[in-house]
C-alpha cells in the first residue's frame, strides 16, 4: 500500500506529496512540530500534544489555520487510511510559501503535514543491555536566545550535537545547559535514580517539557517513587545508580555508561524496568 501523506487538507500518495521550495519552514527552519507514538491504532497522549503545538506556535507567532479539534481529526484519518497500528506520527506546521527575505508577513498561509508511519528508533539490545552516551561540547540553546520548550523546525543544535555523539561512537549525546547543567539529550529527555529517587532536569534547566517525561514521572508517582525536579550535573550523572533516557520516538531506554563511565551496576536498572514494564502496560492495553 502506498503511504498517503496529508498536506492542508488532502491526502497525498508519498511520491507526489511536496510544497514550495520558498516555504519558509524549508528556507529557515520556520515552524513548529511534534512526534507522536501510535499504539493499538490510537495516537497516545494527542491531546497533550496538540497542546504543546499550539503553546510552540503562539510562542513564535504562528497562527495554525484549524481548530484543535479538526487537526486532531485529519492527525486520526491519516493514521486509520495508512493502517497504522503501531508507529508513529510526524505532524508539521510551517510557516508557508513566502520570498527570499526573513518576512514571515510575506508567507501566504501556513502549510499542515501529517505523516503516519513506522519506526524503530533503537534496537531491541540497547532496551535490553543499556545505550552507552557521551557529553558534548555543544550547548543547548541558550533559553533566551531560542527557547528549548519550543518545539521549532529548526533543529540544528541538536543535529550538531548528534553529529559530535556519533564521531564520539554514541547514538545518542548529553548536551549541557549556559550554566555547564545537564539539560537533555540531543532527542530525549533525561532521568537519574539515586538512592531511590528519581531526579531529572527541570524546565529552567533549558529543556523540552517532554509529553513521555510527564508520563513516567507520573507513573514514578503512582508507584510512589518520590520523584524530583532539579538542577543536575555531570556529578550527579556519574554516581547515579540508574540512568535512562525518554521520548515519543525511544519510550523508555537505559542507560548503562555516559562518558565511559559504568552507570551503577553497568545494566539497567530496577526502578528503570519497573518503569518500563508499567509504561507498556499503559501503551499497550
Amino acid at each position: 500500500m502506498t503511504l498517503k501523506i496529508y498536506i492542508s487538507g488532502t491526502l497525498y500518495d508519498k511520491e507526489d506529496a511536496k510544497i514550495s521550495v520558498y516555504d519558509h519552514g524549508l528556507l529557515y527552519g520556520d515552524g513548529v512540530f511534534e512526534g507522536m507514538r501510535v499504539y493499538g491504532g490510537k495516537v497516545f497522549r494527542l491531546p497533550e500534544h496538540l497542546e504543546r503545538l499550539w503553546n510552540s506556535a503562539k510562542a513564535i507567532w504562528l497562527e495554525i489555520p484549524v481548530t484543535p479539534e479538526a487537526l486532531a481529526q485529519a492527525v486520526n484519518e491519516t493514521v486509520a487510511v495508512n493502517g497504522i497500528k503501531d508507529g508513529y506520527v510526524r505532524l508539521v506546521i510551517t510557516r508557508g510559501a513566502g520570498t527570499l527575505g526573513l518576512d514571515p508577513n510575506h508567507c501566504r498561509s501556513p502549510e499542515i503535514i501529517i505523516i503516519a508511519d513506522t519506526i524503530t528508533l533503537y534496537p531491541r539490545e540497547y532496551y535490553e543491555k543499556g545505550l552507552h552516551i557521551v557529553t558534548v561540547s555543544t550547548m543547548r540553546n541558550h533559553p533566551a536566545a531560542l527557547s528549548p520548550r519550543i518545539k521549532s523546525l529548526n533543529y540544528l543544535n541538536n543535529i550538531l550535537a548528534k553529529i559530535e555523539g556519533m564521531q564520539a561512537g554514541c547514538v545518542e549525546a548529553l548536551m549541557l545547559n549556559q550554566k555547564g547543567e545537564v539539560a537533555e539529550c540531543t532527542g530525549d529527555n533525561i532521568f537519574l535514580v539515586r538512592k531511590g529517587e528519581l531526579l531529572t532536569p527541570s524546565v529552567e534547566a533549558g529543556i523540552l517539557e517532554g509529553i513521555t517525561r510527564a508520563v513516567v514521572i507520573e507513573l514514578a508517582r503512582e508507584q510512589r517513587i518520590p520523584v524530583r525536579e532539579m538542577p543536575l550535573t555531570k556529578h550527579d550523572v556519574y554516581i547515579a545508580d540508574e540512568c535512562f533516557l525518554t521520548g515519543s520516538a525511544a519510550e523508555i531506554v537505559p542507560v548503562t555508561k555516559v562518558d565511559s563511565r559504568k552507570i551503577g551496576a553497568g545494566v539497567p536498572g530496577p526502578i528503570t524496568l519497573r518503569l518500563l514494564d508499567r509504561f507498556h502496560e499503559v501503551t499497550r492495553q
